[in-house]
């Protein structure tokens, strides 16, 4: 009992401390460019986090949520610049709405196991992301949404800075990570646990895990829909390249390198991930004047690859693991100084 009860103290300490880091962080890190990059991740970490909860703990695997991501942003680009709805209830009509796709779909998605459901889910995406560039008349075709999608703004407030919309992202992916903390420490979150270890032994106790596998999913899908919609209103331009297959492995890698079981593990994949895309971006031109942006798959298929021999639980459990071996073996040396 102690022990749950000093957890839970850890817990809230972290959620209290990473709190106060993020709102401090714009007034040490001024660069515009800076800032740019960590409402991306802030953007990205949201959909990580609704990754990790199908992926981590529902045991469930995913290679089309950027479908997701992007049904997110056009709803609410296409209700707020063609129909003049208020950003939030685009955005909010934006999340409902995916969430009841990812529902209505994932009702025969689920009924197919491990590789058979990643094709599922990668056909899924490719699918939308078809849609998105046919679509002309309503999405715009490749060419993305003539018309210019509003900023989002609170009263007479227009978040129309990387300063503001800063707060806003962020603020966002601090209750997208207490929810899902939440949800992880309940009775649907002991329950998605035991689907993943085993979905017969699940079923054989009680646990309906058809009806937690698609809420789940839903849940997800409706985190990345809130993250399209935020990048929708960020960018203010969007088209359906950002929501193709490459960005549905970054969405993967940035998960399995933060650490599938983890919730904060997301905001850690998401950094070095952005992070190092970013370096690549200025460092592979210089190096290889003829390359294109397909390095990138290479790069994410090596660093997968590296992460699942050398840290299989990801980044997030690597650093815990080395702190306690540390604490433990400054234990024992201190035990053995004392006697």
């Amino acid at each position: 009992m102690k022990d749950l009860t000093k957890r839970k103290r850890l817990r809230h300490s972290l959620i209290i401390i990473f709190s106060a880091i993020i709102l401090l962080l714009p007034f040490i890190i001024t660069n515009n460019y800076y800032l740019s990059v960590l409402v991306i991740i802030g953007i990205h970490t949201i959909v990580v986090v609704g990754l990790c909860l199908l992926m981590g703990y529902a045991g469930q695997i995913s290679l089309g949520h950027a479908a997701f991501y992007g049904l997110g942003a056009y709803t609410s680009g296409i209700l707020t610049s063609t129909y003049n709805v208020s950003p939030w209830i685009a955005m909010l009509a934006g999340a409902v709405g995916t969430g009841a796709v990812a529902y209505i779909i994932g009702k025969p998605i689920f009924r197919l196991k491990e590789h058979y459901l990643a094709l599922a889910t990668l056909g899924l995406g490719l699918i939308v992301h078809v849609i998105l560039m046919e679509e002309v008349e309503l999405t715009g075709g490749p060419s993305g949404l003539t018309k210019s999608i509003p900023y989002l703004s609170i009263g007479k407030l227009v978040l129309n800075s990387d300063f503001k919309y800063y707060f806003l992202v962020w603020i966002v992916a601090l209750l997208a990570i207490i929810l899902a903390n939440n949800v992880v420490h309940s009775r649907i979150g002991r329950a998605l646990r035991s689907i993943h270890g085993s979905e017969f032994a699940a079923q054989s106790l009680g646990v309906d895990t058809g009806k937690h596998k698609l809420q789940v999913f839903a849940l997800s899908a409706m985190y990345a829909s809130i993250a399209g919609s935020l990048y929708a209103h960020y960018i203010t331009f969007i088209s359906p390249n950002p929501f193709g297959l490459m960005t549905s492995i970054q969405f993967v890698v940035m998960a399995v390198v933060g650490g599938l079981s983890s919730i904060w593990g997301p905001i850690l994949g998401v950094s070095v991930i952005t992070v190092l895309t970013e370096a690549l971006k200025e460092v592979i031109p210089k190096i290889i004047p003829q390359a294109g942006g397909e390095y990138e798959i290479v790069v994410f298929g090596f660093i997968l690859v590296m992460i699942m021999i050398f840290l299989p639980e990801g980044l997030t459990a690597g650093v815990v693991n080395l702190y306690e071996r540390w604490r433990y073996r400054k234990e024992r040396t201190d035990e053995t100084s004392g006697n």
